[in-house]
């Protein structure tokens, strides 16, 4: 019993891990969406 109790806790744990990473990377691609909207905007170049 002990035994299973301890593999779902690492199971939760790497499924955190796993969402703190997805999480991470919407940052990152919603960050560079950001970036690239202000710079077209500022340049005035079409997006592509």
């Amino acid at each position: 019993m002990l035994g299973m109790s301890a593999g779902l806790s690492a199971c939760n744990t790497v499924r955190g891990a796993g969402e703190d990473v997805s999480s991470v990377g919407h940052d990152v691609s919603r960050g560079a969406n950001a970036t690239q909207g202000h710079i077209t905007h500022s340049t005035g170049a079409s997006p592509q």
